[in-house]
């Protein structure tokens, strides 16, 4: 998985997508999600493991997950709830915010 952390006035922003999901466009019939370099990729993203990313997201106040891997690791982690995860030709998109 690609993690990306990033500083803003609200507070840490986080992203995660699985690598092959990164540069592909994914839609749902009402909507369309493309999994852009400039967000989820770039020189500040790592690849990371499950704990890193969990880590990551106990960090955040907003964070932005695409593909099975990196959603699957939010559910699990009891991050995201699954009730809340978005479908997309296959790929699974969840956001997350905390209040």
């Amino acid at each position: 998985m690609l993690l990306r952390e990033r500083d803003t006035p609200k507070g840490l922003l986080v992203s995660v997508c699985d690598a092959d999901c990164l540069g592909e466009t994914f839609e749902n019939g009402v909507a369309t999600l493309t999994v852009e370099e400039e967000f989820y990729g770039g020189p500040d993203a790592v690849e990371a493991t499950d704990e890193e990313v969990v880590a990551g997201l106990r960090r955040a106040q907003v964070a932005n997950l695409v593909g099975e891997e990196a959603v699957g690791v939010a559910v699990e982690a009891g991050l995201v709830d699954e009730e809340t995860v978005l479908e997309f030709e296959g790929t699974r998109h969840a956001q997350m915010l905390r209040m």
